[in-house]
């Protein structure tokens, strides 16, 4: 009688833990179907939620949207290519272009403009001697131009045997430099001169010579800083 009513409780006992097991297969296998259906409604918008999306969408602003992008960018496209080409500062160094700029000025360089033209006799120009890109830039004046020749006698320069007339203010020439004789310049090469002859250091010195346009980094056209020179080069 006694075995048999233990036999009998742990029976119970057993199939009721298998009920309880089965119960909570039955729950995880639920949860899962109906997480998988969630992710799969998330991931998978109905064809009417699509619908109402595009109808929700006001199509008639999309011209106007366009036209705005399209000003945007050709506004970022004139900006950049103004900066690029005619907005690159550079410092001038020392005062050999006294009184037109003077030491610590910052102008703007016209970048763009001798792709258009060649440079000209006058024109203020920026560059780096014999290309060394480790230098300062230096700026000064356009004085004779390619395939021209030039000689200083007695304070004066001479183009071509015709003494050249000048227009800006300079200074004596004290010192004549590598050009003790008349020089023949080559078919891409400029002579330049600072209108402060006294204290410039150009196309009489060695260490600077005959500018070639592809030293040339642009034109001198514009003076920013300080207030006081603030406005266009004088030429």
């Amino acid at each position: 009688m006694k075995k048999s009513s233990i036999r009998g409780n742990f029976t119970g006992r057993e199939n009721a833990r298998k009920r309880t097991a089965k119960k909570r297969r039955k729950q995880r296998e639920a949860k899962r179907r109906k997480l998988l259906r969630q992710q799969k409604r998330m991931q998978q918008p109905t064809k009417k939620k699509v619908v109402k999306l595009l109808r929700s969408i006001d199509w008639s602003l999309i011209p106007v949207i366009g036209k705005w992008i399209f000003q945007i960018a050709l506004t970022i496209l004139i900006a950049f290519v103004c900066v690029w080409y005619f907005g690159q500062r550079v410092s001038v160094v020392g005062d050999s272009m006294k009184p037109v700029l003077e030491n610590g000025d910052i102008v703007l360089a016209n970048r763009i403009v001798y792709n258009a033209s060649k440079p000209k006799r006058g024109d203020v120009i920026i560059f780096k001697p014999k290309g060394n890109e480790n230098s300062h830039y230096y700026i000064k004046r356009i004085i004779a131009l390619p395939g021209e020749s030039v000689e200083i006698v007695e304070n004066s320069v001479y183009i071509n045997g015709e003494k050249l007339q000048e227009d800006y203010e300079t200074s004596k020439i004290d010192d004549v430099g590598i050009v003790n004789e008349k020089i023949k310049l080559g078919s891409d090469e400029y002579f330049v001169l600072g209108d402060d002859r006294q204290n410039s250091e150009d196309s009489r010195n060695a260490n600077v010579g005959n500018v070639k346009y592809s030293y040339i980094y642009g034109k001198a056209w514009f003076v920013i800083s300080p207030k006081t020179h603030f406005g266009f080069v004088k030429e």
